[in-house]
């Protein structure tokens, strides 16, 4: 007699640090049966997998408090777990992975009132308003950062790490990169994340000259919302809006210059590639500058304050680290110790223990 695999809904939204986790457990997930759960016109209709059917709910975050004006929004996020619970039901699924953001609210609340098991995975050090306030409600809570577990009081979690894309986990090499980067010369890889880093962008051109004539070669991806992204034009210069190959190029990097996304940190971390961070100043709770704290204080990355930081003093800094190979070294390897390459496989087995038969 044939069996019957477990199904389970993955309910994962709105940008790469929310997506790229959820598909790495899915690939891990070979004997379940996997649909998706998100939000029309977002970035899952493009990164999800084809062979995850997709389905999709009207919801939106509540950005203020509650008021009058924010009754459309409640009485949509009532549909939504009205809709949640006839996905489940209708499709006979065994449980619920979700790595946050508003779209795991109604997957909580509809999996929970249906007496089905949630496994919920958080990536930043501090965790999300959902995840503090869902956590308690979810059959357990997994932790890129040890230290989250101590903003998440009545839940149960487990440290597992941040899973990183399948081409983090196989090492690459120089010649993988298709830039044109000459072997040996000092090369300094600067992004944003998924959204770019528009300030940062500003400060790296108007600083790249001095790094230039010190022999590096500055990669620069840009993100899509820089008016101004083509306006360096020079020989040691690579600018791109993205670049797919994100794993050969931070192995190859001397130094990162970048955002502290939890997604951005992961991948560092499992590449061992040290880095200069300057935390998103808008996001939500200060977040990103948490999950940059786990990395200065380690010796992994030195952390700026985009408000603090200057012309003068990221050019000066850049410099001292790129004439102090050992430092550069030191904090590679104090990245990668906190790096949990295998986080996929460690978080499928928690899935594999919770949402069973």
């Amino acid at each position: 007699m044939t069996k019957v695999p477990i199904k389970l809904l993955v309910a994962a939204s709105g940008t790469g640090g929310h997506l790229f986790p959820a598909i790495a457990l899915a690939e891990k997930l070979q004997e379940y049966k996997i649909e998706w759960l998100g939000v029309p016109n977002r970035l899952e209709t493009q990164l999800v997998p084809e062979q995850y059917p997709l389905n999709t709910i009207a919801i939106e975050g509540f950005q203020q408090g509650l008021s009058l004006s924010s009754v459309p929004i409640l009485l949509k996020l009532i549909g939504s777990i009205l809709s949640v619970r006839r996905i489940l039901k209708q499709g006979n699924f065994q449980g619920i992975f979700t790595t946050g953001g508003y779209i795991a609210g109604p997957a909580v609340i509809a999996a929970r009132s249906l007496g089905l098991p949630v496994v919920f995975h958080e990536s930043n050090a501090l965790p999300g308003k959902v995840t503090r306030f869902f956590g308690p409600w979810c059959s357990t809570v997994a932790v890129g950062f040890a230290v989250a577990s101590k903003y998440l009081p009545g839940a149960k979690t487990v440290c597992v790490g941040t899973p990183v894309r399948s081409q983090f986990l196989h090492p690459a090499v120089d010649n993988a990169l298709d830039l044109s980067i000459p072997k040996g010369v000092p090369l300094i890889v600067v992004f944003g994340g998924s959204q770019g880093a528009v300030a940062v962008n500003k400060l790296v051109r108007q600083s790249a000259q001095a790094w230039f004539d010190a022999g590096a070669y500055v990669v620069h991806l840009t993100g899509d919302n820089d008016p101004e992204a083509e306006s360096l034009q020079h020989p040691q210069y690579r600018v791109l809006p993205f670049y797919d190959n994100m794993a050969a190029l931070l192995r190859r990097a001397n130094l990162a210059i970048s955002r502290s996304g939890a997604g951005s940190l992961t991948e560092l971390a499992v590449c061992g590639t040290p880095a200069i961070l300057i935390p998103y100043p808008f996001a939500a709770e200060d977040h990103q500058s948490y999950n940059a704290a786990v990395f200065t204080e380690v010796g992994a990355a030195l952390t700026f304050k985009q408000s603090e930081l200057t012309l003068e003093i990221l050019q000066q800094q850049v410099l001292d680290l790129l004439h102090s190979p050992a430092q550069l070294a030191k904090m590679g390897e104090n990245a990668k110790a906190i790096g949990v390459p295998d986080s996929a496989d460690q978080l499928a087995a928690l899935v594999r223990e919770v949402i069973a038969r």
